[in-house]
């Protein structure tokens, strides 16, 4: 799965293997390391929720993008390449959601 963070955009994309993977337990999650140490890494992942609205979840060193089990289950089980989404966070920002199937990855 990648991850493209810049300003207030989240943009995941998945695999082939990835998209069936979230599709058949709820949740898929990759990690970037940036050190010897156990901690020092970035976990992310894409979770199903119980939630109206896509959102966001984060911890120090993880970051979690929730999706609405309709939502999810729509995109997962149809040609829908991707879908996108506003949250909205403190002082009148909003944070934008991008997640979408990267089926032509061959890397």
């Amino acid at each position: 799965m990648k991850l493209r963070i810049e300003d207030d955009t989240l943009r995941l994309r998945l695999s082939d293997a990835e998209v069936r993977e979230f599709a058949a337990t709820g949740r898929v999650v990759a990690a970037v390391h940036f050190g010897a140490a156990a901690g020092q890494q970035l976990t992310y992942a894409l979770e199903r929720a119980e939630a109206p609205a896509v959102g966001v979840r984060y911890a120090p060193g993880a970051l979690t993008v929730l999706v609405p089990g309709a939502l999810a289950d729509a995109w997962t089980g149809t040609a829908q390449n991707g879908f996108s989404e506003h949250v909205a966070l403190a002082d009148a920002q909003q944070l934008r959601i991008l997640v979408e199937k990267d089926l032509d990855c061959r890397h």
